[in-house]
């Protein structure tokens, strides 16, 4: 493998010390901290070292039952759906308000559960968890149902009603945003949470959690359980008094959610899923701009993002260019201990995520695909992995079609718009796509012909409460964020009454 000229000074020095302290491990039930029923704790840890941050109780079925038990009793007796949506919208603007404050904590916990830069977590997902749950609160009192007319001498109407006990799966990568995407809308439209957080990042959801009930959130309204996946996900996705069902992940743990789902009692979900993201840079594009936002799509959040620009399609007539750039700019990235100023790159999450992606790297080299610089870990302690660039990669390669999740760049060369239209679209995922291109004409030819949830024009990653994400294909189903979340969480009934003599039809 090449050697990376990257420094690695700052993933080899001592981690520094997050300023804030862990008060939060145990199981939310019924608005109360408990520990798991069988008492039984795991291991959070630090990606910077491998080192321990915290025991954390461990959620089986038992304490999946006296959630969903919680949210239940909430939802059926509790003042949270009788409440007017006035009260609810106010009691989230409170809860905002104290995330807002409580900002730097907050950061610091994801920061150090994750691996993700501090000033990425401080600045711009914090921010944005406040606003996403402003936003909602804000759609609290303008959910509404219709009056429909009818062939005949009836008043026909439609109530948009909350759908009961909302069961959420959150992933690792942004544990605080995935939160917000679920939980803000649930609770916008008058339900009650059972919310299964990643075994890997724990802490963030437990304390926002604790902030909206400092808000003035009922007890039962929102539960928070932390355990593993075929357990505690497992027993959320089956559960038969879970009325619906909001998840995040790989697409086979998709798969699988969605199969316990339907066994159960065929509960409605929504998923968002995996991608491989095509990065289309057409011949007319700003090469250094091209190649500046190319490295953002693919590299940022340490490239463990479901929507990452992971194949970078260049037009042949400037793709030699855009590879000498991209290359030079991955040397540039900054690697080292996400509590650094001016870091840009941390750890990958754990152990599992760093081995998988250096062996995708080896699959790389070894199907013949050109490695420009990384391929390797970056210092001997914690999880850090050079960023890595590789051109000359073919479609048929596993770095070109499988989901890594890191920092790996593929590099593809194409003709036309055509062929890279039927190249982008060959895959069985459909999350996201960027096009880069001053052509009015072939962005409108572009965002039309692809086959994907969203397309992003000359940007990317361009993140607002109100713009709808989701996938085609087998990237997931349904809609998060904006008014069409809303839909997920509601059910819509018809009510007919007969008219007499009515004035008018």
């Amino acid at each position: 493998m090449l050697e990376c000229t990257v420094s690695t000074a700052a993933a080899i020095e001592e981690p520094i010390k997050p300023a804030v302290q862990v008060e939060y491990t145990q199981l939310l039930i019924d608005g109360k901290f408990v520990d798991a029923a069988s008492g039984k704790t795991f291991p959070t840890l630090d990606p910077r070292t491998g080192e321990v941050i915290a025991h954390v109780a461990e959620g089986h079925s038992e304490d999946v039952d006296r959630a969903v038990a919680a949210a239940r009793k909430a939802f059926d007796h509790g003042p949270w759906p009788k409440m007017t949506a006035y009260e609810r919208q106010k009691i989230l603007l409170r809860a905002a308000d104290l995330i807002e404050k409580h900002n730097d904590e907050i950061a610091a916990l994801e920061t150090w559960d994750n691996g993700k830069p501090y000033e990425q977590s401080a600045k711009i997902e914090i921010p944005m968890l406040v606003r996403l749950i402003r936003y909602y609160a804000g759609w609290a009192d303008k959910i509404h149902g219709l009056t429909v007319p009818a062939d005949g001498p009836y008043h026909v109407q439609t109530l948009h009603e909350p759908i009961g006990v909302a069961g959420q799966i959150i992933p690792w990568n942004f544990p605080l945003l995935m939160f917000a995407w679920k939980v803000g809308p649930a609770l916008a439209c008058g339900n009650t949470i059972v919310l299964k957080t990643a075994e890997q990042t724990p802490l963030s959801a437990l304390y926002a959690a604790k902030l909206f009930l400092e808000a003035g959130l009922p007890p039962g309204v929102l539960n928070v359980v932390s355990g593993f996946g075929p357990t505690a996900g497992a027993a959320l996705a089956s559960h038969m008094e879970v009325d619906k069902l909001a998840f995040t992940g790989s697409t086979d743990t998709g798969k699988v959610v969605l199969e316990l789902a339907a066994k159960s009692n065929l509960k409605p979900v929504t998923l968002e899923l995996g991608g491989k993201s095509p990065f289309i840079v057409c011949e007319d594009a700003d090469i250094d701009q091209a190649v500046e936002l190319a490295h953002f799509a693919l590299f940022f959040n340490q490239g463990q993002c479901c929507c990452a620009g992971s194949r970078t399609y260049v037009h042949e007539s400037v793709y030699e260019e855009f590879v000498e750039k991209a290359k030079a700019r991955a040397l540039k990235r900054v690697v080292g201990d996400p509590f650094k100023g001016g870091i840009e790159q941390g750890p990958q999450i754990d152990s599992d995520q760093f081995e998988k992606i250096l062996r995708y790297i080896r699959y790389g080299v070894e199907s013949g695909a050109t490695l420009e610089t990384g391929g390797d870990r970056l210092g001997n302690k914690g999880f850090y992995i050079q960023p890595t660039v590789f051109s000359n990669v073919k479609d048929d390669m596993r770095i070109a079609k499988e989901e890594i999740f890191g920092p790996v760049q593929s590099i593809l060369k194409f003709k036309d718009l055509g062929e890279v239209v039927q190249r982008a679209n060959n895959t069985r995922y459909g999350l996201a796509a960027g096009v880069f291109t001053k052509n009015i004409d072939t962005a409108n030819i572009l965002t039309r012909a692809l086959r994907v949830g969203t397309v992003w024009v000359n940007c990317f990653d361009t993140f607002d409460a109100a713009i709808p994400f989701g996938g085609y294909k087998m990237s997931g189903q349904g809609r998060e964020k904006g008014e069409y979340s809303l839909k997920n969480y509601l059910q819509v009934k018809a009510v007919v009454n007969p008219l007499k003599n009515p004035a008018w039809l």
